[in-house]
């Protein structure tokens, strides 16, 4: 089987290494790394062509992370896509294999894993510990969702169920895996270990605007599905609180 990791990217330049290394370094082979850049101009492109000479790369203006992610799929030619933000990385060199291992293995269209955030300046120190737990499609109307770069599914999905909607600026990952496990139901497994490694200060908890912004779609997203109301919304943010105690040394992480 072939895979597609799309990376998303604008001025990386400082974090690009680890994000392709971890790719480069995986044990599975087949792999597919496409590099949708926004048209950086720092060294984004120039660091990432120095690390892999087997990337694939865009450089273009977007209209943002979503808009990269859409690009990214189409172009991808891989059985199974990923996602993998230009900040992250894999949290070890098996993870692609683990993927592949449990697609081969199972009747399934996706499945996820849990996720460390780590400090931004610091890989080595753990903020929050995403631990995701077992599918139950009910804990969607609880706030639930799996981590989404830990979040693979079969191309075919895409093609049958759609792309990330644009009209989402911060929360379309939420809609998209709400469409794609809520309403369509499709199977999906769990790997119970820490996959990816995720640096905080992404773009939805940049400033109260970007927060207020982001429960907004949330509630947008929750009303649309019928998932319940007001209750779900701060179910969901208050889901991430246990993150923060939990050990910092999540098991079953390789």
């Amino acid at each position: 089987m072939k895979i597609s990791i799309i990376t998303p990217a604008l001025n990386s330049e400082k974090v690009i290494k680890d994000c392709v290394e971890s790719v480069r370094e995986q044990s599975y082979s087949n792999i597919e790394h496409i590099l949708v850049d926004g048209g950086s101009v720092d060294g984004t492109v120039a660091e990432a062509r120095k690390i892999s000479t087997d990337l694939r790369i865009i450089s273009e203006r977007d209209n943002g992370i979503y808009d990269a992610l859409n690009k990214g799929i189409k172009m991808a030619s891989g059985d199974i896509i990923g996602i993998l933000h230009s900040d992250d990385f894999y949290a070890s060199k098996d993870i692609i294999e683990s993927v592949i291992e449990l697609f081969q293995n199972n009747d399934i269209n996706s499945c996820y894993g849990d996720l460390c955030y780590i400090a931004k300046s610091n890989p080595e120190k753990i903020i929050r510990y995403w631990k995701s737990g077992d599918f139950n499609i009910k804990n969607f109307k609880k706030g639930w969702m799996p981590p989404h770069p830990t979040f693979f599914v079969r191309k075919e999905v895409y093609d049958k169920y759609g792309l990330f909607d644009l009209s989402y600026k911060i929360s379309a990952d939420y809609e998209l895996m709400t469409r794609f496990l809520y309403k369509h139901s499709i199977s999906v497994g769990y790997i119970e270990r820490v996959m990816v490694n995720m640096r905080v200060g992404g773009k939805s908890n940049k400033n109260i605007y970007k927060i207020l912004t982001k429960m907004a779609e949330d509630y947008k997203i929750i009303k649309h599905y019928k998932l319940g109301g007001f209750s779900t919304l701060l179910a969901k943010n208050f889901q991430k609180l246990p993150q923060f105690f939990h050990s910092p040394k999540p098991p079953n992480q390789k």
